[in-house]
């Protein structure tokens, strides 16, 4: 009875962080992209407009869920919880300092990799239950545009694989204390995050909701909870990404001794969680920054370049690693 207390306790300390993480990151990006565009941005809800997402979720809270007439309410419902459920599964082998993850397993970046292909079910069920012609192509070209670049994605982990010799994430996050992957392994990193924004539907790949447009994609006819349950899964995407970036490439809970001494070892989760809001940063000032691409270069650009060159280092990283009698990190 008490390890059962003990670990919902522990799951608890991790999700509500990142539930009010997911509810700030939204404002985050509206004061960013205000400031970026010279707009003033939410500031009337609180101060400094810092309440304003909960104002946000309470409106969406009390809105009245329309069901369309001709839809498969069972995974109409359903999908938008299953998407949110694995996004927020995907927290289970972060690390947030050496030891402290909920489950530290051999295998946990290959749960990573699997726990963010098996979401694309909620995409496809939001879609086809909808019974609706615009929401079921959005879901048919999010499929194709997550499934196209999880390919990559799964390319650039395995390198940071094949350079560490683990499967374990704290391995990996261990394996940087003395050079951060993004050093010898730029190129990989940058094409990661090109992959992580295609894979969260993000600005220049947000070609399955392209909010400015009339539609939304997949979640057209969702509204009030059920929308709110797919806005959830989408930026705990985010954050979960631009975590999973910090561990693979920014050193995970690492820093330099130069700024961090051992007697200061109780800050990892500070430093891992200040690595994520650069990555989150990163998110939003592409946001800002970068136009939407058609479907059909986007899908281009993953097959015909992104495809060959992730190949190709691939294959370069363990001839260097034989070449030069380099064993795993």
């Amino acid at each position: 009875m008490l390890s059962a207390l003990y670990s919902l306790l522990e799951v608890l300390t991790i999700l509500v962080p990142v539930l009010l993480c997911v509810a700030f990151m939204t404002i985050v990006e509206r004061k960013v992209l205000a400031a970026m565009q010279r707009r003033v941005g939410p500031n009337a809800v609180g101060y400094y407009g810092i309440m304003q997402p909960f104002a946000d979720a309470l409106k969406l809270v009390m809105k009245e869920t329309v069901l369309p007439a001709q839809a498969n309410i069972g995974l109409f419902i359903f999908a938008p919880v299953i998407t949110l459920i694995f996004s927020l599964l995907g927290w289970a082998v972060i690390p947030f300092g050496a030891g402290l993850a909920i489950s530290d397993f051999s295998l946990g970046i290959l749960y990573s990799l699997a726990i963010s292909s098996v979401g694309i079910y909620g995409v496809l069920f939001a879609g086809w239950s909808a019974n609706s012609k615009y929401a079921f192509l959005g879901s048919l070209r999010s499929t194709a545009q997550m499934v196209s670049y999880e390919l990559i994605l799964s390319a650039a982990v395995l390198s940071v694989i094949m350079l560490t010799g683990s499967f374990s994430i704290m391995a990996i996050s261990e394996s940087q204390e003395s050079v951060w992957f993004i050093v010898p392994l730029l190129p990989i990193a940058m094409v990661f995050i090109i992959s992580i924004l295609a894979e969260t539907n993000r600005t220049p790949f947000d070609l399955v909701e392209a909010e400015s447009e009339l539609v939304s994609g997949y979640f057209t006819e969702h509204s009030a909870m059920p929308f709110v349950l797919f806005f959830l899964a989408e930026y705990s995407s985010i954050v979960l990404m631009s975590a999973l970036t910090a561990v693979l490439f920014l050193g995970s809970y690492n820093m330099p001794e130069v700024f961090v001494n051992d007697t200061f070892i109780n800050i990892q989760a500070i430093i891992i969680a200040l690595k994520t809001c650069l990555v989150a940063f990163i998110f939003v000032w592409f946001r800002a920054t970068l136009p939407r691409l058609r479907f059909d270069q986007l899908l281009v650009f993953c097959w015909t370049i992104l495809l060959p060159a992730i190949i190709a280092f691939i294959l370069l990283i363990p001839s260097i690693l034989v070449a030069f009698d380099i064993s795993s990190v």
